[in-house]
Formats: structure tokens, sequence, C-alpha cells
């Protein structure tokens, strides 16, 4: 059995239906003035629901009578008529008032879910899918308006009918009456659970192929030339098809056991009747009963069985809504491995000094990246990380923005643990221009302002003049109102690049990071960035991850990393002097350049 199917069979974890049901009330409390409106409507509705069958019996026992009355029982058809339009009256009072509680609950539960996303760490973010999670979020939401839909509008008004209906026939009629009743809905209800749990298996399977498939469908889409480069359209289309033919045959697995459930259903619930209306009529030759009451007792059962047939429907997509809110609800109890400590303080920066004192790190167990780093970047000096691929240089930057905590050692900026501070504070005083810069699918001025929403126009601009993009801005169409795609692929690398550095400059942090900073720009474009840049940093503490050892010659210190380890630092004449891992690398590099 190959991974992808031990995974895709794999049982669903246990639900926890009413846990998750609870935990929907307090988003529905904070208007419980309009759940106690509405709860008070719907029973007003239902009283004058039942009351319908009632007037009715009156009236046909009053034309029953061998005596016909002169004129029409006005009064009870007035009463009847009046009954009939107070139960729409209410029911629709009921809709307007509840209609706050369901969107303000929605709206709640969807950015709570947000906010947890955004809460989680780097590490759960790079594992995700993100099509699973968006269709995963997007169902847990929709089926939390669906549950509010079926209690307040279903079950809970089926559960008043159905009490009232009892309190009828229990008081006026004899007790095989309430027993059939009784018997009928016990025996309906224990089959529709039991056989509604029995598909739920199905339905998880369906919801994990949805998500899978979804997930498969938004990552070609993301990853589009890509899929292009290597002509790979038939391969990405026939996975996702593959995987739609298992939801296929599961899809008619549940329609099939859909229509049993519903066959079963209506067995019982005709059977019921029958025997109810065997005993109503035997009740009528009898002469203990009137026609009245006959009619009556058919309009109960009616009355009752109607809405109970629905019930079984909404009963097995209310278990469809709760297996679709368990995906989201497991979102968010997930935890971070990175969260702030209850005695985090906000980080105050007054020089700028960074150290990473004997830290070790690694993103697996099994997997270590860093061995004993240690360095120190003073106030206001440029510090160059420089080494191989896979040397560790961009973890640095990783660890030193806590999306990670280090294994041992620890990383500080004025003496103060970035473990001990609190998350936000830390990333408003550090600043990166990353290598693969992403942009949002928004406006270039969106994606510059981002950095600091309240910044100007003319602050926006200016921070662009710095990074030298924004005469290429001006002459485009729509200016900075131009989008700049998905993941920003509208643009060049060295313009998205300088994008991402006219934003960092905006931004102006204590604590710069460039990662790659210039690595996308041609040598005319990477000599006007790298003088800007060295005008952003000067009196701030800069980190500088790069390749080309032509770009951090000026470093007041530089460090060699190599295999996780500190080689070598000092400034570029010191490191050349030594000639050892940076003299060589310099000598590769200024060769290629000469060859070139």
């Amino acid at each position: 059995m190959s991974i992808r199917t031990r995974y895709m069979d794999a049982p669903h974890k246990d639900r926890h239906d009413f846990s998750n049901l609870r935990r929907i009330v307090p988003f529905l409390w904070d208007y419980k003035g309009r759940v106690l409106a509405a709860l008070a409507l719907l029973v007003m509705a239902k009283v004058a629901t039942v009351g319908v069958p009632l007037i009715l019996k009156e009236i046909v026992d009053v034309l029953g009578t061998n005596d016909l009355p002169l004129v029409l029982p006005v009064t009870l058809l007035l009463g009847y008529g009046a009954l009939r339009l107070l139960n729409v009256l209410f029911s629709e009072l009921r809709d307007t008032v509840f209609a706050r509680v369901r969107y303000h609950a929605m709206r709640n539960l969807s950015k709570e879910v947000l906010n947890h996303l955004y809460s989680l760490s780097l590490q759960f973010h790079l594992e995700r899918r993100t099509g699973g999670i968006s269709r995963d979020l997007e169902r847990g939401t929709r089926a939390v308006s669906s549950i509010m839909n079926y209690l307040v509008f279903n079950i809970i008004p089926t559960a008043a009918e159905f009490a009232l209906v009892a309190f009828l026939l229990l008081g006026d009629y004899a007790i095989q009456f309430s027993i059939v009743t009784f018997t009928t809905v016990i025996i309906y209800i224990s089959f529709t659970l039991f056989l509604t749990n029995w598909r739920m298996h199905i339905r998880h399977r369906m919801n994990r192929l949805d998500s899978k498939a979804n997930a498969m469908a938004v990552d070609g889409l993301i990853n589009f030339e890509t899929v292009k480069y290597f002509n790979n359209d038939a391969y990405e289309i026939n996975r996702y098809d593959n995987t739609l033919d298992e939801w296929e045959d599961c899809a008619v697995k549940s329609q099939t056991s859909m229509s049993l459930l519903n066959f079963g259903q209506g067995s019982i619930i005709a059977i019921g009747v029958t025997i109810m209306m065997y005993y109503a009529t035997q009740g009528v030759v009898d002469g203990t009963m009137s026609i009245g009451d006959l009619v009556l007792v058919n309009a109960l059962m009616l009355q009752l069985f109607i809405p109970l047939n629905f019930l079984g429907i909404i009963y097995r997509s209310m278990m469809h809504s709760l297996a679709d809110i368990d995906l989201m609800f497991e979102l968010l109890d997930k935890k971070g491995n990175v969260a702030d400590k209850d005695s985090a303080s906000p980080l105050e920066v007054n020089q700028g000094i960074v150290r990473f004192d004997h830290v070790d790190f690694g993103y697996h167990a099994d997997r270590q990246i860093l061995h004993q780093v240690s360095f120190e970047i003073p106030a206001g000096k440029k510090l160059a990380v420089v080494g191989p691929s896979g040397a560790g240089k961009s973890t640095l930057s990783r660890l030193l923005f806590r999306f990670y905590d280090v294994d041992k050692g620890c990383v500080s900026i004025d003496g103060q643990s970035v473990n001990e501070v609190t998350q936000e504070s830390l990333r408003k005083a550090v600043g990166i221009v990353p290598q693969d810069t992403v942009l949002f699918n928004e406006s270039i001025y969106h994606n510059i302002i981002y950095a600091r929403p309240d910044a100007t126009e003319e602050e926006v601009f200016e921070a662009s003049r710095m990074a030298n993009i924004h005469d290429f801005i001006s002459h485009l169409p729509d200016g900075y109102d131009t989008v700049v795609g998905e993941r920003g692929l509208k643009l060049s690398g060295g313009e998205k690049q300088r994008v991402a550095i006219a934003r960092i400059i905006l931004k102006n942090p204590k604590i710069l990071v460039f990662d790659e900073a210039t690595s996308s720009l041609d040598s005319h474009s990477e000599q006007i960035i790298l003088s800007s840049l060295a005008e952003v940093a000067q009196q701030r503490t800069t980190l500088v991850i790069a390749h080309r050892l032509s770009t951090i010659a000026d470093a007041d210190i530089i460090l060699v990393l190599e295999d996780g380890r500190v080689k070598e630092q000092g400034n570029h004449q010191e490191l050349l002097a030594e000639k050892g891992v940076y003299y060589s690398l310099w000598n590769i590099q200024q060769q290629e350049k000469t060859e070139f």
C-alpha cells in the first residue's frame, strides 16, 4: 500500500462534537439579548402552530353536530386565520432578530481562526498546504452558520412542538396515543442516529479528499511557471483528477446510504401515523372521540412528523457540519512552537547590540544546522556572514526574528534575550530584505506602504527613490496602482527586490538584515542600491548575509560560516591575510569575475 493510500485511509481522530458546540456558544453570547428574544419568539410561533389544530377541531365539531349552526363559526375561523398569521409573523421576527447574532458569530470566529493562524510558528506555515487550510476554514465558517440555523430554526422548534403535542395528548387522550407517539419518535431518532453515524466515515474521507484536491489545484496554480517549464499540465490535471475520482466514489456511497436512510425514516413515520389513525378511528366508532378529535390527532401527527422527517435531514446535515467544523477547530487547537512567555516584556532598543552566544540549532532533531555559533554585532556596525550554501547563513536571520527558538545558547539584543521579549516588539525593531522577495497580489503602493501603513504618500515616494525604483514605477501605465500579480510574478526579480528595499527603508527599523539583498540585480543597479543601503544602514546595527564577497568588503566584521560553525572572523583585510576559507572564496569569485 502506498504512503498516499495509507494516509488517506487513516481513520479520523475522535471528534468532540459536544465540546465544539460549547465552543460556539461564547460567539453567540455577545448578543445574548437577541438570543433570548429569538427563543421567546420561537416558543410563541410554536404555540400558535399547535393552536391551529385545536381551533380546527372546534370548527369540525361545531359543523358536525346534528343541529347545524345558522351562521358559520366566524370567531373560530378568525382565530384559525389569526394563529396561522401569528405563526408566520413570529417565525419571521425570530429570523430577523437572530440574523445579527448569526453573522456576528461567523465574523468573530473567522477573525479568531485567522488571528490564530498568524500566531502559529513559521514551521507550521512551511509545512501547511494553503489550499487545504483555506478550504477547511471556508467549510468550517459555513458550518458554524449552518449549525446555528439548524439549532435555532429546526431542532429547538421541533423539540418545543413535540413537547406541546405530548402535553396535549397526555392531558386529553388515552395513553396509547402517547405511547405510540413516543415510541415512534424514539425508534425514528435511534435509527437516524445509528445509520447517520455509520455513514460519517464516508463524509470524513470525502472532506480529506476534497481538501487534498483543492490543495493540489492551488499549489499548481501558484507554481504556474514551474508547471509550464516542465510541460506538466497533464501531470497536474491527472493528479487532481485521480483524487477527484476517489472523491466521486465516496460521494456515490454517501448518496446511496442516504437513500437507505430516507426510506427507513419514511417507513417508521408511515407505520406510526397509521397506528395513531387506527386508534383515533376506533375511538370515533366507540363514541369516546368526536370527528374533531380524529381531525385533531391526525393534524397533530402530521404537524409533528413532517418537521421530524426534515429533522432527519437536518441531523445528517448537522453531523456533516460538525465534521467540517471539527477540522477548523483542529486549526484553533494547534500550538505554535514559538510563543511569548507570560512574563515577556517589550524589547527596548537603545544601542542595538546583537549577540549570538554559543547557539546550537536544528530544524529537526536529527539534523543540526548551527554548532556553538558565537558573535557580536556592535551598535551601529555592519557584520557580514559569508559561506557556502547550506552553511546556515539564513538561519541566523530566522533566529534573530525568533521564527524558531534556539536549542541551546542565547540570541540577545542589548542584553535582552529574544525569548524573553514580545515577538511584536522584536519584529518592530528588526527589518529584513529577504533573498526571495514575495509580494502581495496588490498594488505596488500597497506593497511598499505595508511596512508602515500610517506613512505619507511623499514618504513612500522618497523610499522608492532611495531604492532606485521610483522612476520605473512612475513610467508604468498605472504607476503606483500597478497590481504586481500572485507573489509579484508581474515584476522581475530585481524589481521585486527593489520594492522590498523601498519597503524596509520606509519601515526604518533600528536593526537591519539584508539576506542576499542584491542577488537579483545587475551590476549597475547593484552599485546604486548598495550606495542607498549604505546610507540607510548608517548608525544602525546591520547583519548582511551575502554570497558575492565584493558587496561586503566594507563590512566592519566578516563572519565565515561553514557546516554551521564559525570558521573565521575579522575584517576584509584581516581575513585575506589569514589565507584561509575567506581567502579561497575571494580568489575564486575574482577569477570568475575576470573570466566573465
